[in-house]
């Protein structure tokens, strides 16, 4: 059965790298209903944040495929409930009472006012950034965009940094058993 899953892929920050990612979920038939790209914790170190509705079969099969590509360090797959997820959603409305009245009432942020239109800001879950787009539609919404989502997972440490210092250990017993076999 189809649900959601979060994707996280660390990597290194190459040229192209999007590109090969994005293929596979092409390659693969599976839509990517959100994706983000920045620097993450770790120096050099980039994250994609990339949000699909699909089948526990099918995730497994993207994450095998995504890593074998060379700058791909790491992936990791997690359901929505394991994560801290939020967007931020633009709205420019034309300017009215009641598009003020219910931006207070919404807690959104002012951006910019103009005799003419609003510009407001709201961050949340998707489902309340498409509540407030359908609630601000009657005072004529004149452009509307919503981030890809940002995730941080909830557990208390970075898998990565685990990753990686499991990858730092088993090279230092190679080095280790090398050294012993040399004598």
């Amino acid at each position: 059965m189809e649900q959601e899953y979060i994707i996280t892929v660390f990597s290194e920050n190459k040229v192209g790298l999007l590109s090969q990612i994005t293929t596979v979920f092409t390659c693969r038939d599976v839509n990517i209903e959100s994706l983000t790209t920045s620097e993450s914790a770790l120096q050099g170190i980039h994250k994609f944040t990339i949000v699909v509705r699909t089948t526990p079969d099918q995730v497994d099969k993207l994450v095998r495929q995504v890593e074998k590509k060379i700058d791909v360090l790491k992936t990791f797959v997690y359901t929505p409930d394991e994560v801290v997820q939020q967007e931020i959603a633009l709205y420019k409305v034309t300017r009215s009472r009641g598009v003020e009245q219910l931006v207070r009432e919404h807690n959104v942020r002012i951006l910019e006012i103009d005799e003419d239109y609003i510009v407001v800001e709201k961050t949340g879950h998707k489902a309340d950034t498409q509540a407030l787009f359908r609630l601000l539609q009657p005072y004529g919404v004149q452009q509307f965009v919503r981030s890809g989502t940002v995730a941080i997972i909830k557990s208390r440490r970075e898998l990565l940094n685990e990753y990686l210092e499991e990858i730092d250990r088993l090279r230092a017993e190679s080095d280790e058993e090398g050294s012993k076999s040399e004598k």
